[in-house]
């Protein structure tokens, strides 16, 4: 057995009402929690605390929902959660043992059986969940549950540490977007904007949740975030811009910080004809200046991306290459490929048509539409124009396919390996492989990759996918950013994570 040991008034409106101070009020001696993020929200796929839906996991693991079977340290290693340890019993076989004290809610108890019923909902309701986990069957056991892959699945462990693997009674259903988890607070009210939570009075960990109600809005403006932080209407905000983070030093408030695997990418539609010449997506890469775009947009609150991965990780970006900075480089891969201002309008042309594209993104991640109005710019200066569309109702564009660049914010190693964003991402037909890039090199190397044990090995066989999605210039990775909490001097507990995942914990006080 192998075992792991353990706008004012528009702020206003958005909060509670013009002059409110939500943060500070209380009923009695009632502690109460008020946070406000831009990480929830429709755009984010993540409305709700079902995991079986979309993106919602990440709600429910974040807010202090739901509990994975594994969670990961703060060098984004697996620990036990639910699960108490674990045996490989073959290439194909994992048995799990469900820690006994572990509790929903509702005071009923987690064993094999509710985490069995539950991982067959996911795998029947979820989009991304299948294809990662390659599920054949689960057996339940008392405290055990053993899980056989259909193929070999080396970080199988992993992929049920992703929010969509929260463990959840499935027999209780969902009502009103409100799940069962066996977190420190469980979900009373659930809407499109907002999550309002109370202790879970069953919480089967060590430390007992210590608020009484805790308020998550969603406020998906960055000036009226400001805004209402400043005003003592929010007790800790989450995803502020960067270009308000030097509005709260000093005593006032505490700052809370951890470099993330979260990267700002922009996919090459393969289906645009122009962009099928891979002299111009290298050119455009090149005329993408990272360097620039952190220092100044970011104010220094992000790192230029080489590829998907940060530096720090075994399979980063230090082992890759991609293109530099090179405006007049990329000018000279335009006109080898037949890109020429012919008639002086400031725009290359062939045939008598600009090259002329569409970027969409969206509004919800501050700075995404900053990249791309320094993208506008420094494409401009080679001849290309671009047109921008910053919408967060970018899903609609995205299944027209109006668009041709794609740009969005990801996590790319949430399960501390690199496979989970190949295939989400990069692999042909992967949910969110908006480029629909499809290179059989990558594919020969995820099957690879999706047969290989140990971590060195797997580290070896990311790199090179990640240098190959690289010299086909598939997508441009422009920054690595940090996560932020802000917070006033009173709160406690509540500490950035890599992962991006826990925010909310039983350890988050306010004194």
């Amino acid at each position: 057995m192998k075992k792991f040991f353990a706008a004012i008034c528009a702020a206003s409106l958005l909060l509670t009402g013009c002059g409110s101070q939500g943060g500070e009020k209380s009923a009695g001696n009632e502690k109460i929690f008020t946070y406000g993020t831009v990480a929830y929200g429709v755009a984010m796929e993540n409305v709700g605390t079902n995991p079986h839906e979309s993106y919602s996991g990440w709600s429910t693991i974040r807010y202090g929902i739901g509990e994975t079977l594994f969670r990961f340290n703060e060098n984004m290693q697996l620990e036990p959660w639910l699960a108490e340890s674990f045996e490989q019993v073959d290439d194909f076989t994992v048995k799990i043992k469900i820690n006994d004290a572990a509790k929903f809610s509702n005071a009923k108890k987690v064993d094999g059986e509710a985490v069995k019923k539950c991982l067959e909902a996911l795998i029947a309701n979820h989009d991304r969940a299948p294809r990662d986990l390659k599920i054949s069957s689960i057996e339940a056991d008392g405290q055990f549950v053993t899980i056989k892959s259909a193929e070999k699945v080396p970080a199988l462990l992993n992929y049920l540490s992703d929010p969509y693997g929260c463990i959840i009674d499935v027999d209780s259903g969902v009502k009103d977007k409100i799940v069962v988890g066996t977190g420190a607070y469980k979900a009373v009210k659930v809407t499109d904007t907002q999550i309002e939570l109370v202790p879970n009075e069953n919480y089967w960990g060590n430390v007992k949740p210590k608020l009484d109600k805790i308020v998550v809005k969603s406020i998906t403006d960055g000036d009226t975030l400001t805004m209402a932080m400043q005003n003592g209407e929010l007790d800790a905000v989450q995803g502020l811009p960067y270009s308000s983070l030097k509005l709260f030093g000093g005593n006032d408030y505490k700052i809370s910080q951890a470099n993330t695997s979260r990267v700002y990418q922009a996919a090459f539609n393969f289906k645009t004809p122009e962009l099928q010449d891979l002299n111009v997506r290298k050119a455009i890469s090149m005329a993408i200046d990272k360097e620039n775009f952190c220092k100044v947009l970011l104010n220094g609150n992000g790192t230029p991306a080489v590829g998907a991965f940060p530096a720090n990780l075994s399979f980063g970006g230090d082992k890759v290459h991609a293109e530099k900075f090179n405006l007049d480089a990329a000018k000279k891969l335009l006109a080898d490929s037949g890109w020429i201002d012919t008639d002086n309008d400031g725009y290359v042309d062939k045939n008598g048509k600009n090259l002329e594209l569409r970027w969409l993104t969206y509004t919800s991640r501050q700075e995404l539409p900053l990249l791309a109005e320094a993208a506008q710019a420094s494409l401009k200066q080679i001849g290309v124009k671009l047109n921008v569309n910053a919408t967060d109702n970018y899903k609609t564009f995205l299944k027209n396919g109006d668009y041709d660049i794609f740009s969005k914010a990801i996590v790319t190693a949430p399960t501390g390996d690199g496979e989970y964003y190949f295939t989400s991402h990069i692999v042909a037909g992967a949910v969110d492989n908006a480029g629909f890039y499809d290179s059989a090199e990558i594919s020969a190397l995820e099957n690879e990759l999706h047969n290989t044990f140990g971590a060195e090995k797997r580290s070896d066989i990311v790199i090179k996918m990640s240098q190959k999605v690289l010299d086909d210039c598939a997508l441009i990775y422009a920054s690595h950013l940090k996560m932020s909490f802000v917070m006033k001097p009173n709160v406690e507990g509540f500490t950035a994570h890599p992962s991006d995942y826990y925010e909310i914990t039983a350890d988050l006080d306010k004194k």
